[in-house]
């Protein structure tokens, strides 16, 4: 345990960071943080598990506004998502044995479909995970303030407490998030299951009725063909998080793609059991709905205070068990966005820092760049998860369609033993999901879909010049192939505005690295030139006389740049510009008191064949003067260069 006194010595900032997040894990620890299946399941299927809580009541929401007997249509609809998600599933299932290092839809449709469709699948998969923390928490929100009605009003700060509440859990490792994950997820499961038998045996001596049973619904339209196709849009939110498995193979044990296959089928079957259960049971109980009630206590509230009884022990294990599992469900995205955003940077279609681990080897920026886009759209939707929702499907059937239908391709190109009957398996998924991806778009524009349809473009041309950009780095870059005739020579341009310690130190510095030419530029007040010149003799009498350079007391910057530009070198040749500078402190602040060093370094660092070396005098020591004694010239100069690749800098 971190003692008070080990937390002085190592800082109070890594001491809190250690408090809160845990010891820094070695890399070759990695391979110990992969998931068995008892724990992988919580991990990766609570997002699709906690849809149950909220699918049914959102299909039921669109319904009941032709009037109460539309809610009849609610079991086929249901009926009709199972089918999807048995499909959707089974294809998936062979979308993890084909591709063991996952990635998901990504992977699967830029390998077999082009860069295009692969980065329109990651910007919709990466859409779904930032609106599946949005939703999860908003429905979290709803199933707490369904139990304790006071905290209504302040919905918008606990989901916002919610979403940094498992930030600060996945920040301490994915092992560490899948064991504190598993008891709700397990416990919303038996929940489910003891609610719903229970619920169907009290049916068979006659059903209870929900106290909204007698809930007067007035009709405000006709139940047509739209009407059931929006419906089924929105019940089709049981589908989301089917794509997780595939995307967080690698965090399974080995073998990793058994396991994630294993996992799926798993999940396949509770998810399509609770749906098919909750709404069963809804229509049985007479439960009902309407836009007010459905903002304060939700359909699989209504059933549990039906079965169980209003006020019971029961009904609040379930309540928070419910919240338990909606919350967690976030922890799916928090899990799959870092790593679908690392392979994205690894292709250079993201930023590179979306590759680097944490102290807990987690992919950690992404992790927090996933919590505050989230709170972005909690805090702009008010925590209103029917709003929130209408975006949220488009996504993911975007990136189910694409990545089925590059599955078939890939079996019509490898083919192999049954590649017919594979192929068959995935075109069946890839038409339904089209199926289901044009409904959902048409039937929720106007609700939102839109910004999603949008969205999506914007953030594949956001990718397409991420990855211009390093393209044109790389060939900036790329190591020049130098014959060992040629000979890049090297000019050192030294600033003096004074005689003192900074002076000083660069002069002990240019002795150390022995250089064949300097050239003195004073860039001082032009009064104080000639003494000047006459103590740079003294001080560094091999190193050529000190040279006025007009106007640069008053454009330094401007006056430097074009000296540079104007000396004459040869292409392969350097210019280092040495740049004496006296800290005065050990603040930031200083440098914007003090700006023309830090403007001069800046503007330098883009003209090409210039080298900027700052030699700063540390606050502390006895200041210059300005007759200062001779510099100590070194016996020896020790130069680091770190080199993170062989590149044309490095070559340089």
């Amino acid at each position: 345990m971190a003692t008070a006194t080990e937390g002085r010595s190592i800082g109070a900032g890594a001491f809190l960071k250690r408090v809160l997040l845990g010891r820094a894990l070695a890399s070759d620890r990695a391979e110990h943080q992969l998931l068995p299946k008892i724990l992988a399941l919580p991990v990766f299927a609570s997002d699709a598990l906690s849809s149950t809580a909220y699918a049914t009541e959102e299909m039921m929401l669109v319904l009941v506004v032709a009037g109460a007997g539309a809610l009849a249509y609610k079991i086929p609809i249901g009926i009709a998502i199972a089918a999807v998600l048995a499909i959707v599933i089974t294809s998936y299932r062979q979308t993890v044995r084909a591709y063991p290092r996952g990635g998901g839809s990504y992977i699967v449709a830029r390998e077999n479909l082009g860069t295009i469709p692969g980065l329109v699948a990651a910007a919709a998969i990466l859409t779904d995970y930032v609106l599946t923390v949005a939703v999860s928490m908003t429905a979290g929100t709803i199933a707490i303030t369904s139990a304790f009605p006071a905290a209504a009003p302040h919905k918008v700060v606990v989901a916002i407490g919610l979403v940094l509440l498992i930030t600060l859990v996945n920040l301490r490792g994915v092992k560490e998030a899948g064991t504190l994950f598993a008891f709700p997820t397990y416990g919303f499961v038996a929940m489910i299951g003891l609610t719903l038998i229970i619920g169907f045996a009290r049916c068979l001596g006659g059903c209870p009725v929900a106290a909204t049973s007698t809930l007067p619904i007035r009709a405000g339209a006709g139940l047509g063909v739209f009407l059931i196709l929006r419906a089924f849009a929105s019940g089709a939110t049981a589908l989301t998080g089917v794509e997780a498995v595939a995307d967080g193979v690698q965090a399974f044990r080995r073998p990793q793609s058994r396991n994630a296959a294993a996992t799926l089928a798993i999940m396949g079957g509770l998810l399509i059991s609770m749906f098919l259960g909750i709404t069963v049971l809804a229509e049985l109980l007479k439960v009902r709905v309407d836009a007010d009630i459905a903002s304060t206590k939700s359909v699989l509230a209504q059933v549990g205070e039906t079965v169980f009884g209003h006020g019971s022990a029961a009904f609040y294990v379930l309540q928070i068990l419910t919240a338990g599992i909606l919350i967690l469900a976030a922890n799916t995205s928090f899990q799959d966005f870092p790593r679908l955003s690392s392979i994205l940077a690894r292709d250079r279609f993201m930023p590179s820092q979306f590759r680097n681990r944490g102290d807990r080897l987690v992919f950690s920026n992404g992790v927090v760049v996933l919590a505050g886009l989230a709170c972005f759209l909690i805090y702009a939707y008010h925590a209103e998860l029917t709003r929130l929702i209408q975006l949220y499907v488009v996504g993911v059937f975007t990136a189910f369609t694409l990545s089925q239908a590059g599955m078939v391709r890939r079996w019509q190109r490898v083919r192999g033993e049954g590649w017919r009957r594979r192929a068959a398996v995935n075109a069946i998924g890839a038409t339904a999901t089209a199926i289901v991806l044009i409904i959902v778009t048409v039937t929720k524009w106007r609700f939102g879909a839109w910004i999603v349809v949008t969205a999506m473009p914007l953030i594949v041309l956001l990718f397409l010049a991420i990855n211009r950009h390093y393209r044109r780095v790389g060939e900036l870059l790329r190591v020049r192939r130098l014959s060992g005739a040629e000979r890049a020579t090297n000019t050192f341009l030294v600033l003096v505005t004074d005689l003192g310690r900074a002076c000083n130190e660069a002069i002990a510095y240019l002795r150390s690295v022995r250089p064949e030419r300097v050239v003195p530029l004073w860039v001082g007040a032009p009064g104080g030139f000639e003494r000047a010149a006459e103590g740079w003799r003294g001080a560094a009498p091999r190193m050529g006389e000190l040279e006025r350079l007009p106007g640069a007391d008053e454009h330094v910057v401007k006056t430097i740049r074009s000296y540079v530009r104007r000396l004459p070198r040869e292409s392969e040749s350097f210019v280092t510009v040495v740049i004496p500078e006296l800290l005065t402190d050990r603040s930031w602040w200083q440098f914007v008191r003090h700006r023309a060093a830090l403007l001069l370094k800046t503007s330098l660092l883009f003209e090409p064949g210039v080298v900027v070396t700052d030699v700063p005098a540390q606050p502390g020591g006895t200041p210059g003067s300005s007759d200062p004694p001779a510099p100590v010239e070194h016996h020896r100069s020790v130069v680091l260069v770190p080199v993170s690749a062989r590149t044309r800098v490095s070559s340089d």
